[in-house]
C-alpha cells in the first residue's frame, strides 16, 4: 500500500508542473550520423544543409563540448542536388559550396554516387570539388555505414506555399 501512495504521489506531481521540463540528454561519444540526401531540386540542398549544422552546432557547444573527433558525419547525397557538388556550377550555387567546404572542413565527409554522377548528370572525378568522394552506390554505401553503427538521418525538406 505504501509502494502506491509513493507512486501516485509521484505521478500527481507530474501533473501538477505548468509548463515543460527541458532536459539534457547524455549524448555518448563517438556521436556517428550518415545522412542520406535525395531530393529533389537542387536548391533544397541548403536547408538540408542545416541539419547537419544542427548536430554540429549542440554537439560542440555547452553542456557536450564534443570536439571534432567525437563528431562523425557522413553524407551521401544521390538525388538532384548533385549537380551542386561539380565545380562547373560553383557560380550559380556558391553560398551553398561554401557551406559545402566548410561543413568538409570542420570533419563533415560528402560522398556521392558515382552511379547517380555518371549516369543521370555525366559527370566524373574530375568534375568534383576535392572535398567530395565518389563512392561506388549511394544505396551500399548507407547500408555499410550503417551496419558499422551510424545512425541514419534522411532530412525532409519541404516547400512551403503560401
Amino acid at each position: 500500500m505504501k509502494a502506491l501512495s509513493v507512486f501516485l504521489l509521484l505521478i500527481s506531481s507530474l501533473w501538477a508542473q505548468e509548463h515543460a521540463r527541458f532536459v539534457y540528454t547524455e549524448y555518448k561519444r563517438p556521436f556517428k550520423v550518415v545522412y542520406e540526401l535525395f531530393l529533389d531540386h537542387p536548391e533544397k540542398l541548403r536547408p538540408a544543409l542545416g541539419w547537419i549544422s544542427n548536430v554540429l552546432f549542440v554537439l560542440t557547444n555547452p553542456p557536450y563540448n564534443f570536439s571534432p573527433d567525437d563528431i562523425n558525419i557522413l553524407v551521401v547525397s544521390h538525388g538532384r542536388e548533385v549537380p551542386v557538388f561539380a565545380k562547373r556550377n560553383g557560380e550559380h550555387y556558391k553560398d551553398i559550396v561554401e557551406r559545402v567546404e566548410s561543413l568538409s572542413i570542420y570533419g563533415v565527409k560528402f560522398k556521392v554516387c558515382k552511379m547517380a554522377a555518371e549516369q543521370v548528370y555525366g559527370l566524373s572525378e574530375k568534375d568534383f570539388y576535392p572535398f567530395v568522394e565518389l563512392v561506388p552506390s549511394a544505396i551500399t554505401e548507407i547500408i555499410h555505414w550503417q551496419m558499422q553503427g551510424y545512425a541514419l538521418m534522411i532530412p525532409q525538406v519541404f516547400e512551403i506555399r503560401r
